[in-house]
């Protein structure tokens, strides 16, 4: 049997040549195979079910989903080893499989978006330093439902004058034609105007790209500004706010998948979360009875 920092790195190996997962998956399943062999004095290779069983003890205090993920990493891990002929047997067939429930997904409302917006433009209008390339941020992840890492690692030309759409590569690696809004492409415009031709991302810093914590830092100041409370905020929240506002607007579920990268169309069902008001309103304004009285049916 290998040492488990050996097999560990073999599986991770395999996540990234062979299936394509996407670079925070493998982080995630790296760091939970590496606590979880920590757990078990480096046997974790080696572990049987009852050791299994242990281990789901230590975690029972963890929130469902963080549990529902640590199973799949130990699944899918024990699975490779099985697979590879380095066992013969897999200690988590017997383990049940825990059922995260899904709660709502953040959100922000038109009025807190407009509020958000209005901050942008006069910094614009004032030629702040930097008041373009928010504004470019902040109309692609609201705009275009970006993920944040699909957005600070856009290439310095994804985005043409003359083309409404940009052609992303997204999560796994999965590319994904993304359509643009006329204010978000000429937000990018005057963005890109500030960027040298030959620089390799859109939104560069130092010899990289914008980072992802960066982002996050920038957005929730500007929510700060905008009078909202930035805790409420962050770069997928502007995301979640794209996709309800969209489906409150009539967008059709399918489409919202694929504008969203959704493998699952049962992501993309979280955004179906409306108000019993709204339920309501749709009702009696939609429905071909709803003007009539009932004495007259």
């Amino acid at each position: 049997m290998p040492p488990d920092s050996r097999a560990i790195a073999l599986f991770l190996d395999m996540l990234l040549a062979e299936r394509g997962a996407a670079g925070n998956t493998v982080l995630a399943y790296g760091r939970d195979l590496a606590g979880a062999s920590d757990t078990l004095g480096g046997r974790l290779a080696g572990a049987d079910e009852a050791d299994m069983r242990r281990l789901f003890a230590d975690w029972a205090a963890l929130k469902p989903a963080s549990i529902a993920r640590k199973r799949s990493a130990l699944r899918r891990f024990f699975g490779f080893l099985l697979m590879e002929g380095i066992r013969a047997d897999n200690p988590m067939s017997a383990i049940a499989a825990v059922k995260p429930g899904r709660g709502l997904p953040k959100t922000l409302s038109k009025a807190e978006m407009l509020a958000m917006f209005a901050v942008l433009d006069a910094d614009v209008a004032d030629d702040a330093p930097g008041a373009r390339r928010m504004k470019a941020l902040v109309e692609l992840l609201y705009g275009s439902g970006l993920r944040a890492t699909e957005l600070v690692s856009l290439p310095r030309h994804a985005i043409r004058p003359t083309q409404p759409f940009a052609i992303i590569s997204g999560k796994g690696g999965k590319e994904r034609l993304v359509p643009l809004s006329p204010a978000a492409m000429a937000a990018a415009a005057a963005h890109a105007a500030d960027v040298p031709r030959d620089m390799a991302y859109l939104f560069p810093s130092g010899r990289s790209h914008l980072s992802r914590v960066r982002l996050f830092q920038m957005v929730k100041a500007l929510a700060a500004r905008a009078g909202i409370n930035p805790l409420r905020v962050s770069p997928h929240v502007l995301r979640h706010a794209f996709a309800t506002h969209l489906l409150e607007g009539g967008a059709d579920l399918r489409v919202l998948q694929t504008l969203l990268g959704h493998a699952d169309i049962g992501t993309t069902e979280i955004y179906t979360h409306v108000s019993a008001g709204r339920l309501v309103e749709t009702v009696t304004t939609l429905h071909p009875l709803a003007g009539d009285a009932p004495s007259t049916r």
